[in-house]
């Protein structure tokens, strides 16, 4: 799997605070990787399939992609075979 390009990301980095709890939406099989705030609930697309975590691998990439952190520093807390998802950042607190 290719690493998701920054560009066409919105900065998330305001989410990389020690302990953040971050609810996403997820579109699995969609057209395109994308990352949008509608209704004041984030939403996450990927064109990844929903079979044996690779979307869930995928989400965790692009998340950490926009919030400019290591994918290692998202844990899947809740959600793993479910639409709603709770990740948690566990990497420093970023001013």
């Amino acid at each position: 799997m290719a690493k998701p390009k920054r560009k066409n990301l919105p900065d998330l980095g305001h989410l990389a605070q020690t302990g953040a709890e971050i609810a996403v939406r997820v579109t699995p099989k969609a057209a395109r990787n994308a990352i949008e705030l509608r209704d004041g609930q984030l939403r996450v697309s990927v064109t990844v399939v929903p079979e044996n975590g690779k979307a869930n691998g995928a989400v965790q990439g692009l998340l950490s992609t926009a919030m400019g952190v290591a994918p290692s520093q998202l844990q899947l807390k809740r959600g793993h075979s479910a639409r709603e998802k709770l990740f948690i950042y566990s990497g420093p607190s970023r001013s």
